[in-house]
This record gives structure tokens, sequence and C-alpha cells, in this order.
């Protein structure tokens, strides 16, 4: 893997340890070798310069909200008084604070400001997050929520091609 304006050049290795640690970040070394055709050794030196280049961010688990108790996804888009930097800087701080909140999108092309993905227990734990939460930041203006009914896809997924 070589780097190229500051994007690493990936290979044939590279793409396919990406595919399998999206699929499964607790692959062993051993497992993750075998699985790419490679020896142990330059497969963790490949895993090693991918994490230091930045293109592998981090390695989680990903965990069945249902099973959680958490049923419910709501995608809420948020309006804005003033688009300033102070006022975005301000909600972006604060909604960095809330556990609901899984994405937070600054968006264009719509009335909305931001698009915000969150995932609460039930219509209850919503309401007392909206209205006792989300829409006392200073600023917000308008909020408009609709709620996710059947995940069609559900990925974590990038294509590395």
């Amino acid at each position: 893997m070589k780097k190229k304006n500051s994007r690493p050049e990936l290979d044939s290795y590279d793409r396919k340890i990406l595919r399998e640690l999206q699929r499964d970040a607790g692959l062993t070394n051993q497992v993750l070798a075998e699985r790419i055709s490679l020896s142990p050794s330059p497969c963790l030196r490949r895993v090693q310069a991918l994490e230091e280049s930045g293109v592998i961010r981090k390695r989680v688990a990903l965990l069945d909200a249902e099973k959680l108790g958490l049923e419910l996804t709501a995608l809420i888009r948020i309006s804005m008084d003033r688009h300033t930097p102070e006022r975005f800087g301000h909600f972006e701080g604060q909604i960095r604070l809330f556990p609901e909140i899984q994405e937070c999108y600054l968006i264009t092309g719509q009335e909305a400001d931001y698009l915000v993905k969150a995932v609460v227990r039930d219509m209850v734990h919503f309401q007392e997050f909206l209205l006792g939460r989300l829409t006392r930041i200073e600023g917000v203006t308008g909020v408009h929520s609709s709620f996710v009914l059947r995940r069609v896809v559900d990925s974590t997924e990038l294509s590395v091609e």
C-alpha cells in the first residue's frame, strides 16, 4: 500500500483485508491471513499500515438494537434559526452528548439544516428525548420526524473496489 496524494493506493490484498474486516472485525490475524491467502506476518503489516494511514479508523462490535430494547429508529430533520459557525458549533457540541443519536449530518438541498438518526426504546422515550432535550438546544426552530418501519438495507460496509 503506497500513499499517493494523501489517499493510500490499495492493492488486491489490501482490498481483501478491508472486505473481510468489514464483515468481521474480530478475526484473528491467523484467520484473516488464511482467508486472503497471505502469510500472517505480511498480513499483519498490511493491517497495521491500513490503520496507520487512517483507512481503518477503528474496529467495533455492532449491537442488535432490538435485543437491547431499542425498538424505534427516528430520522429527524432539524432546522436552525441562524446559519453561523457559532450556532452550528453549539448545536453539534450538544448533539454529541445524546446517546440516542447514532448519526448526525449537516445537509443541503432540504428545508432542514441537519439530518439525525436516533434510536430509542419506544414512542414515550422519543417524546421525552425530543421535547426534553433536542428541541431545547438553542437555535433549533423546526423538527420533523419520520420513523423507520423496516430496514431494507442495513450495512456498515463500504465498497472497496
